[in-house]
C-alpha cells in the first residue's frame, strides 16, 4: 500500500522537512484529515523519545 496525502491537507504536508515527508511517507499511511497528519507526527514522536 502507498501512502496517501488528501488534496485538503497537501499544503501542511508540504511545508514539512523533507526529511520528515519522507518518513511519513515510509509509513504506507492514509492522510484524509489534519488529525491523521497529526496522529502520525505525535507517533513519531513517541518512537523518538523511546529511542
Amino acid at each position: 500500500m502507498a501512502s496517501y496525502v488528501a488534496p485538503e491537507i497537501r499544503d501542511k504536508f508540504e511545508s514539512l522537512s523533507i526529511n520528515l515527508k519522507n518518513c511519513i511517507l515510509e509509513r504506507d499511511v492514509q492522510l484524509n484529515s489534519i488529525h491523521d497528519l497529526i496522529n502520525v507526527l505525535e507517533d513519531i514522536v513517541k518512537e523518538g523519545e523511546a529511542e
